[in-house]
């Protein structure tokens, strides 16, 4: 019988950028020198970032593997190699960018079909991935590599909107309901927030979040002693669904 055929087995699916990646592939190892099974998912050219140290892992008897999946240049109207958010010159790249990540869905839940892992731990940006999660009946965990002030801001900007009650772009207006008062301008902020109407961007950062809301919990870059007052703070304005959740710092 195989001594690990109760293995627990965790997927891995980080968003193909530095400050992402990193953390999250660290994470990926540590779960894997506690005797979990380990796969990690991303496409060849971001693979060779870290494949090496993977390979050492190995060696040194973690059970840690790599599987890759060809990233859509093509489909997304990319330059060939294009495989990494530092890799984007412009708003209009890093735009295809992310609507790229969209087309990850079929090959990941292909991967997932023919290995049944028990949990997936995804990038914030792969929205799709709770459904698919919730479609093989285990727990999808949200990463985020940013710290917890970050996105409690978020939540608060999307949902009390002080940036379109201001009258110029350099008038300074408080973030609401954040346990510290911080100030900022509409020129702080990205097109996605300046614009009162919509854009593509909008909606696609709302998918985000309604992903974030209905993951089984949330992982973020971060740790208790540094920021405890968001800690209560996210708990309250993302939900009970997610009250669920832990803290990861690099080394």
């Amino acid at each position: 019988m195989d001594k690990r055929a109760d293995q627990l087995h965790v997927y891995f699916l980080p968003m193909m950028a530095p400050g992402h990646m990193i953390p999250l592939v660290d994470m990926a190892r540590q779960f894997s020198w506690h005797g979990v099974k380990v796969t990690i998912i991303t496409t060849p050219l971001n693979a060779t970032k870290f494949s090496k140290t993977i390979q050492k892992d190995r060696e040194l008897g973690s059970d840690i593997s790599i599987r890759t999946t060809e990233f859509p240049c093509k489909e997304a109207g990319l330059p060939e190699g294009c495989e990494n958010l530092a890799s984007t010159t412009s708003s209009e790249m890093t735009m295809k960018f992310i609507k790229a990540l969209y087309l990850f869905k079929q090959p990941v839940e292909q991967f997932m079909e023919e290995d049944h892992p028990d949990c997936l731990i995804a990038g914030t940006f792969f929205a799709w991935a709770v459904d698919v999660a919730a479609k093989l009946g285990i727990p999808r965990l949200a990463f985020n590599g940013t710290g917890l002030l970050p996105m409690c801001a978020y939540h608060c900007l999307m949902e009390h909107k002080p940036h379109l009650k201001v009258e110029s772009e350099t008038e300074e207006f408080v973030i609401p309901g954040l346990p510290d008062t911080i100030k900022m301008s509409r020129s702080k902020l990205s097109q996605h927030w300046t614009d009162e109407k919509e854009t593509p961007m909008t909606a696609i950062v709302k998918d985000f979040m309604r992903a974030e809301t209905t993951s089984y919990g949330a992982i973020v870059n971060s740790f208790y002693e540094l920021e405890p007052n968001y800690v209560q703070h996210f708990r309250k304005v993302v939900g009970e669904s997610v009250a669920r959740w832990s803290c990861f710092a690099l080394q």
